[in-house]
């Protein structure tokens, strides 16, 4: 068989870019993308992408290049992620919500060339440019603004709206090709997108996907979710995060309409729920706890893809209660989506509802795609399944990242020995299913003792005042270190708990050694734009409070 080999005709890039070629064809006269009053279709949405992608290289605009994206879920951010790479260019989505030096210094570090600006986010990325060092002046990129009549300019912004701006979104696509032939990739492995860690951490990475991976990702999402054909998916994920776990692909994979909104709020969701059908949405789990305060009735069920963070048991209970379908999923930026979720066994529908609710918070096992997984002790050993012995979650498969820009010395630490290192800790149950149990840096260690301050949230989560909980290492003189608990509490309450009936109700529900040395109450914990608590700040609020002293404490 030495005749059989790869050749042209059977080895044509993978890549998830021709969902919107086929989705124009199969699709052409459905919904694609809602928009308060606007409504464009499938073969609009293609229209559009080649005429931005044709325009783009008529700047000069080539492979290779990093173009960069500062948007909240509106058509144009939907758009970009088939455009850019139309033109052979990277996408790079920025986070909106971080600081004008952390823009700065994202856009440096990628050496964007030309940056994509929603007209809200106009002064953040005027001042992120203004901090370029004199010497990289001459390297500002091209700016192009988006407009959108329903935001209210700031004061800056009544000027003229191009003002340092070389055209606006609209303007650069009447200027381009609809037959433009859009540039496909010469090998799979080429970069297709570029994203930021989402900034958990102070530091963040450029994590580089490649056309074979985001196609990987793409389809095992779909399957492994199992979205049917033309699904109406509302956007409550930030497409900026990950590129919405693939499913700014993916939803053009299977002829969806993509139903935008600008800004998360209780009211909109429902809303937007009822009045369009919507049947799936994505979010981390501080979404499902938002929906489940502020409760409104579904007049069917709508299946919601949560991940991000641990979600509490109580939460996932509370969700389901109001008639949504939750799967539960693990991924990271550095696989682009989710590659391990809590496939559901039918058996596990005759237990007690909290019962159910403990299970599907688990991460659960390798979606159908060809990722693996694996929870190892220090020497690379895989840990005991036994759903106590902790380890470090590893991955490996199509969906993995290239690596880290510019960062040879952190790709080869994560990806070493055959594997992804996550840096996330976990056990490996018996029946093979994964649970994460903490962040290796969010392990406390309190007199010898490995605590995972998720097991701890997730009892207080239980407590009826709290809302939010988070809990992190405290010093202690004596143990080293212990539980200090950052709780908001929910609104409207009749008598707020005290410092010291939380800890009674902790020592009630867990063991005496987890049991929180401090709780802090807060209006509003520090987040990401995509939900996900930052611990960071609040560990170094517990530093800044200095150690216990039990000699102290019993005065």
């Amino acid at each position: 068989m030495e005749h059989l080999k790869p050749s042209p005709p059977n080895s044509s890039p993978l890549t998830p870019l021709g969902f919107l070629d086929r989705a124009a064809t199969v699709y052409g006269d459905t919904t694609s993308i809602i928009y308060n009053s606007t409504t464009y279709t499938w073969s609009d949405t293609h229209r559009r992408c080649l005429q931005l992608a044709s325009a783009l290289s008529s700047l000069g605009i080539s492979p290779g290049h990093v173009v960069s994206v500062v948007a909240p879920n509106i058509p144009a951010m939907y758009e970009l992620h088939f455009a850019v790479p139309f033109s052979g260019a990277i996408l790079n989505n920025i986070n909106t919500r971080l600081d004008s030096r952390t823009v700065s210094i994202i856009l440096r570090h990628a050496e964007s060339k030309l940056i994509f600006v929603d007209i809200a986010s106009r002064d953040l990325v005027l001042e992120a440019l203004s901090l370029f060092p004199a010497n990289a002046k001459s390297q500002l990129p091209t700016l192009i603004l988006i407009e959108d009549n329903t935001v209210n300019p700031s004061p800056t912004q009544t000027q003229s709206p191009t003002v340092d701006f070389l055209n606006t979104y609209e303007g650069l696509i009447s200027k381009g090709d609809p037959n433009f032939k859009w540039i496909r990739p010469n090998n799979e492995w080429d970069p297709m997108v570029l994203n930021y860690t989402s900034g958990t951490t102070s530091s963040p990475k450029g994590v580089v996907h490649c056309h074979r991976g985001a196609f990987m990702i793409t389809m095992d999402s779909l399957i492994d979710w199992g979205v049917p054909k033309q699904p109406v998916y509302l956007w409550t994920l930030p497409m900026f995060h990950a590129n919405g776990w693939s499913f700014s692909w993916g939803m053009a994979a299977v002829g969806g309409t993509n139903v935008c909104f600008r800004r998360i709020d209780v009211d909109s969701v429902f809303d937007l729920i009822n009045r369009h059908g919507v049947t799936h949405l994505c979010g981390a789990p501080v979404v499902l706890n938002m929906l489940t305060n502020s409760p409104k009735p579904l007049q069917k069920p709508v299946h919601i893809l949560t991940a991000g963070a641990p979600p509490p048991a109580s939460v996932l209970l509370r969700t389901e209660s109001l008639g949504f379908v939750v799967s539960h999923g693990y991924g990271l930026t550095e696989v682009g989506g989710l590659v391990v979720s809590c496939a559901w066994k039918g058996k596990w529908n005759s237990l007690p509802a909290t019962e159910r609710a403990k299970l599907k918070a688990r991460q659960g096992v390798r979606t159908v795609g060809m990722t693996e997984i694996d929870v190892v002790g220090p020497t690379g050993e895989s840990v005991k399944r036994d759903g106590g012995t902790l380890g470090e979650v590893v991955l490996r498969g199509g969906c993995v990242m290239l690596g880290y820009l510019k960062d040879p010395e952190g790709t080869s630490k994560c990806l070493k020995n055959g594997w992804f290192y996550t840096g996330d800790v976990g056990v490996m149950h018996e029946d093979g299913y994964l649970e994460i149990k903490d962040r290796s840096k969010d392990v406390i260690i309190s007199g010898g003792e490995n605590l995972s301050s998720v097991e701890v949230e997730s009892v207080m989560y239980g407590h009826p005042a709290v809302n939010e909980v988070a809990v992190v290492a405290r010093p202690d003189e004596f143990w080293g270190e212990t539980p200090c608990a950052f709780v908001s509490l929910k609104v409207g309450l009749g008598k707020k708990p005290t410092e010291k009936e939380v800890m009674e109700y902790c020592r009630e529900n867990m063991p005496h050694y987890m049991v929180p040395k401090t709780v802090v109450f807060k209006e509003e914990l520090p987040k990401t734009s995509t939900g996900k608590i930052q611990k960071h700040v609040l560990r170094q609020i517990a530093k800044e409070m200095g150690p216990i002293n039990h000699k102290l404490s019993r005065m």
